[in-house]
């Protein structure tokens, strides 16, 4: 059992390891945690950022987040380090404008959880950064932190899918 759960620990770091990477241009933002990215041969790449859940459409701080996000990438080149495509075929990764990580920046900013259900997909540095920056962000009061009980994301996607479903 030991032997298997090393294996998987060093195989899930080499699999971090070895992100691929896409540079190209910020053309679209659908939220705070997800946007579409032009390449240089003019194909679009719908990339969901890594490590951040942030607050819907309609949800309290959703228009915020999205604008902070817009404010750090949008017709900005980027630099996507990403590791995996979801079930919606968005490519997972860290989007680096100029160096910076926009994904830490939103969760530092107030404007995104760390999303704690994909920790382990990160790097243990980012992991640590990224718990660290929501902390702070929490004790400071900033962004979304500043609401007496903020609504996580996934709270407000159970209630979608109960409002089209009738079931929850």
């Amino acid at each position: 059992m030991r032997i298997g759960l090393a294996a998987l620990t060093l195989l899930t770091g080499v699999s971090l390891a070895q992100a691929d990477t896409l540079v190209g241009e910020v053309v679209g933002l659908a939220d705070g945690d997800t946007v579409t990215v032009l390449d240089a041969r003019k194909t679009q790449h719908k990339i969901r950022l890594a490590g951040i859940d942030a607050p819907e459409k309609g949800m309290p701080w959703g228009q915020k987040s999205k604008e902070a996000l817009s404010d750090r990438v949008f017709r900005r080149t980027v630099t996507v380090e990403w590791h995996k495509q979801d079930r919606y075929g968005r490519l997972i990764g860290k989007i680096l404008v100029d160096g910076r990580d926009a994904n830490l920046a939103q969760v530092a900013d107030g404007m995104a959880w760390h999303y704690k259900e994909y920790a382990q997909e990160q790097t243990p540095d980012d992991r640590s950064l990224y718990a660290q920056a929501e902390l702070d962000a929490r004790a400071a009061r900033r962004g979304l932190w500043a609401e007496p009980a903020p609504l996580p994301p996934s709270a407000g996607r159970q209630m979608n899918r109960e409002a089209r479903t009738g079931q929850p």
